[in-house]
C-alpha cells in the first residue's frame, strides 16, 4: 500500500489542528492566564509533525483507494486526538495523559463525557479548546459521512453514495465543493445560534462556546451544571432547536438553500426522526406530570430538553433524569442508541438503519403470509439493494457484540452493573453522560480506573467511525490486499 496520500492528508489535518490551537492561546494570553504557554508548546509540536508529514509525502494528486481511505480515516482520528490532548497535558490541571486523551477523544468524537470538574472557574482558553474540538469533530464527521463512508460501504452508508444518483440530483458536482458548501452552512448555523444564546442572556464567550457544541451535538459546557446553570426557558428552547438542527442531514440544508424548499419535509428519515423525538418527549413529559407532580409546562420543558439532548447524543442536561423514577431511566437508556440522521453531526445507530431494518422485516412478514408474492423493501420511495440490507444487518450485529464486550470489559474493572452498561452505551453511541450516581448527569468519569477510560475511548472511536472502518484494520486479509 502506498501510504503517501494517507500521510499527506493526515499532515494537512494536523497542521489545521495546530493553527486552531492559536485561538484559545490568544484568549488565555488576553486574559492573563499562563495556560497560553501550554497551547504554544502544543502548537509547535503539532505543527512540526503535521508539516513533516506533508513535506515528506508530497504527491502530484490525491486519489485514495478504498484500502487507503480505511487507513486514513482511523489514523487521522487517532493522531488528531493524540495531539489534541497536549493542551490538557500542559495545562495547570495536573491531568494524567489518560485523562487528557479521554477528554480529547470525547471532544473530537463529539461524545461529551468528561473527567473535568470546576468548569465554572476554569481558564477560558481550555473551555474554548473543548468547544473547538467538538465543533471541528462535528464538521469532520459530516464531510466523512458525505464523501468517505459511502465509498467504504460500511453499515449501509452506500445508500448515500452520490455516484448512485442521477447527475440532476447531485447538490453539487464534486464532493470537495459539497464539503465547502456544507462548511459554510455549518458556520452560518453556529453564528445564528451564538447570537440567539447571547440575546437570551449568555455572555459573548458562553454564547460562542455553547453554539459550537450545540450545532456539533457535542454537549461540552462552561459549567459543571451544564445548561441547567442558566435556568432559562429561553436558553433551553434555543438549545433544543439547535440540537434538532444538528441532527438533520446537512446535505438537505444545502438542497434547501438551492431552492428545493420541501426536501426536508419530504425526506422519510427526517419524518421518522421527528416522530421518534415527539413520542419520547411525550412519554417523558407524561411521566413527570402524572408521577412526579410537575406542572405540565415545566414537565414539557424538562422532558423536551433532556430527551432531545440524549437522543441526538449531545449530552447537555438541565436536571438529573436518573432521579425521575423507574419509567424514565429505561427511556433514556434506550434512546441513547437511536441517534439522528445520516449526514448529520449526531451519533448512535442512525435513523436510516432502523428504517432499512423495518422495511426488511416487513417484507419478510409479507413473504410468510404470501409465499408466492413479490415484495420489495423501499427506503425513501426507492428499492433497497440486497447488499445494503446485509450491510445494515451486519452493523446491528457488530454493534451489539461491541456493546456487550465493552460492558463486560468495564465490569471486569470493578464497575457496578448500571455504571458498566450505561458507560458502554454512552461510549459506543457517543452520547456523553451515562446513568447512575457515578457517571450520570450529576457525575463525571474521573473516578473510573485508567483502563476503563482507555476502553471507553476505544468505544467512542468505534462508534464515531461506524465500527467497520476501525475493525477492518484488524483483519489479516486487509493487509494482504
Amino acid at each position: 500500500m502506498d501510504f503517501r496520500p494517507v500521510f499527506l492528508i493526515v499532515g494537512i489535518l494536523l497542521s489545521m489542528l495546530a493553527v486552531s490551537m492559536t485561538i484559545p492561546a490568544a484568549v488565555d494570553a488576553a486574559a492573563g492566564n499562563p495556560n497560553w504557554q501550554g497551547f504554544a508548546v502544543s502548537f509547535g509540536l503539532t505543527l512540526f509533525v503535521g508539516v513533516s508529514f506533508t513535506l515528506t509525502s508530497r504527491a502530484k494528486r490525491i486519489k485514495l483507494s478504498v484500502r487507503q481511505a480505511f487507513v486514513m480515516t482511523t489514523m487521522s482520528w487517532v493522531l488528531l486526538t493524540l495531539f489534541a490532548a497536549l493542551p490538557f497535558v500542559f495545562s495547570g490541571l495536573n491531568l494524567s495523559f489518560t485523562d487528557a486523551f479521554f477528554e480529547a477523544m470525547s471532544g473530537i468524537t463529539t461524545t461529551g463525557s468528561t473527567v473535568l470538574t470546576g468548569l465554572d472557574t476554569m481558564a477560558p482558553g481550555l473551555l474554548l479548546w473543548r468547544a473547538l474540538l467538538q465543533w471541528l469533530g462535528g464538521i469532520g464527521i459530516i464531510v466523512m459521512a458525505i464523501a468517505i463512508f459511502p465509498m467504504l460501504r460500511v453499515g449501509g452508508m452506500q445508500l448515500f453514495r452520490m455516484e448512485s444518483s442521477d447527475q440532476s440530483e447531485k447538490a453539487l458536482p464534486r464532493a470537495a465543493q459539497i464539503a465547502g458548501a456544507i462548511g459554510g452552512i455549518y458556520l452560518l448555523l453556529t453564528g445564528i445560534w451564538a447570537i440567539a444564546y447571547w440575546g437570551a442572556g449568555m455572555s459573548g464567550f458562553e454564547a460562542i462556546t455553547h453554539a459550537m457544541t450545540t450545532i456539533a451535538t457535542g454537549g461540552f459546557s462552561t459549567s459543571d451544571q451544564s445548561l441547567g446553570h442558566f435556568d432559562s426557558a429561553a436558553i433551553d428552547a434555543i438549545a433544543v432547536a439547535g440540537m434538532v438542527m444538528g441532527a438533520l442531514p446537512f446535505i438537505l440544508y444545502l438542497k434547501t438553500a438551492q431552492g428545493n424548499f420541501w426536501i426536508l419535509a419530504s425526506d422519510s428519515q427526517v419524518r421518522w426522526f421527528l416522530s421518534l423525538v415527539v413520542a419520547a418527549v411525550a412519554m417523558a413529559m407524561a411521566w413527570l406530570w402524572l408521577d412526579n407532580g410537575l406542572e405540565p409546562l415545566r414537565a414539557l420543558r424538562y422532558a423536551a430538553f433532556n430527551v432531545v439532548s440524549i437522543i441526538t447524543g449531545t449530552g447537555y442536561t438541565t436536571d438529573d433524569y436518573g432521579l425521575w423514577g423507574s419509567y424514565a431511566v429505561p427511556i433514556f437508556f434506550f434512546i441513547m442508541f437511536i441517534g439522528g440522521c445520516a449526514g448529520s453531526t449526531t451519533c448512535g445507530i442512525k435513523i436510516f438503519r432502523f428504517q432499512v431494518l423495518y422495511a426488511a422485516a416487513s417484507t419478510q412478514i409479507h413473504h410468510l403470509i404470501q409465499p408466492h408474492g413479490v415484495f420489495i423493501p423501499y427506503y425513501n420511495r426507492r428499492p433497497i439493494p440486497d447488499e445494503v440490507i446485509v450491510s445494515v444487518l451486519s452493523f446491528f450485529f457488530v454493534f451489539g457484540v461491541c456493546f456487550a464486550l465493552l460492558t463486560m470489559g468495564l465490569g471486569m474493572m470493578g464497575l457496578d452493573f448500571l455504571t458498566a452498561v450505561s458507560s458502554a452505551a454512552t461510549a459506543i453511541s457517543n452520547v456523553g453522560p451515562a446513568l447512575g450516581p457515578i457517571v450520570g448527569p450529576a457525575g463525571t468519569f474521573q473516578s473510573l480506573p485508567d483502563a476503563a477510560k482507555w476502553l471507553m475511548a476505544a468505544g467512542m472511536l468505534l462508534g464515531r467511525l461506524e465500527l467497520f472502518t476501525v475493525l477492518v484494520l484488524f483483519s489479516r486479509a486487509f493487509w494482504r490486499g
